[in-house]
């Protein structure tokens, strides 16, 4: 190997990265309020719950009026913090699986799902910690000056529950599972469908071929895997009863919220979840690819 390869590699790399990393806090900071929105009504329990919101133009409401509209930030540092890698890991180990892949006997297509899963996976080992942080803040429903800091909050789990399964990565198996099934879809489809539909010469149509399939990808992918998000929040939200724990696992709350509120219960925050991925993720891929070829083209 010569020394201008790992230099072509690590170039490469850092395109990744950085291309990544963009990706994924311009989509955060445009789309967090629906993620606040998502997750309350993830963590709610049907009718009888005195906190209930009737809709989603109830919930939005709500929160503007009890907790202002910093209210639909609560819970952004930790992605934020967490968005940069995050991201740079998702579109990273795509790229690197997407390598190793085309080295099996596995059909192009079939490739990049599985290449979508194994970053999908890998990215929820990362993030996972900062998700038990921003479920837990965007749960609090004081007004957004009284609540904790983000970073003490998370001293107070790790203090009274500690790092592992029941502290600072409890919903571990939910979290690989709402991204594991998110990205294989999302990736799969994506490059898929874009490489089936001819690209335009036009920029502005070639921009909204792009997001349309993003759109398409990141709905689709919402709907999938949002048993996986719901029970995830449910883990890691408030529990009913305080110092008792009702959801434990991930197949286990699926089955309690199935058998306790109905099949429906485990699409809940659907809607805004769909408002936040379907255009979240297709400018998560623009971006990715815009910011990505500027990359090559410039350094």
């Amino acid at each position: 190997m010569t020394a201008r390869e790992p230099r072509g590699m690590l170039r490469e790399a850092s395109h990744q990265i950085i291309a990544g990393g963009s990706a994924g806090l311009v989509e955060i900071c445009l789309m967090h309020p629906l993620d606040v929105v998502k997750t309350r009504f993830q963590i709610q329990r049907g009718t009888s719950d005195p906190n209930s919101y009737k809709s989603l133009g109830d919930c939005f409401r709500t929160i503007f009026r009890n907790e202002g509209i910093s209210g639909f930030y609560k819970g952004i540092l930790p992605p934020i913090v967490a968005e940069t890698p995050k991201r740079a890991v998702k579109f990273f180990t795509f790229e690197q699986y997407k390598k190793l892949l085309n080295l099996t006997p596995l059909s192009p297509g079939l490739a990049l799902s599985v290449a979508g899963l194994g970053a999908g996976l890998t990215e929820a080992v990362v993030v996972n910690p900062f998700e038990v942080v921003k479920v837990s803040l965007q749960a609090n429903r004081d007004s957004f000056a009284e609540q904790p800091s983000s970073f003490a909050q998370a001293r107070r789990i790790i203090n009274s529950e500690g790092f592992g399964l029941r502290g600072l990565n409890k919903g571990l198996t939910s979290t690989l599972g709402r991204h594991g099934v998110f990205n294989m879809i999302y990736f799969g489809f994506y490059f898929n469908v874009k490489d089936a539909i001819p690209s335009s010469p036009d920029p502005t149509l070639e921009f909204l071929r792009k997001f349309a399939i993003g759109l398409v990808s990141g709905t689709i992918s919402s709907c999938v895997n949002i048993p996986f998000d719901v029970a995830k929040s449910r883990i890691q939200g408030p529990q009913p009863v305080p110092g008792e724990i009702k959801y434990r696992t991930c197949f286990q709350s699926m089955a309690l919220v199935y058998r306790e509120e109905g099949y429906l219960a485990l699409y809940k925050g659907l809607v805004p979840k769909i408002m936040r991925l379907g255009p979240g993720g297709a400018v998560m891929l623009l971006v990715y690819e815009y910011v990505s070829g500027w990359l090559q083209k410039n350094w």
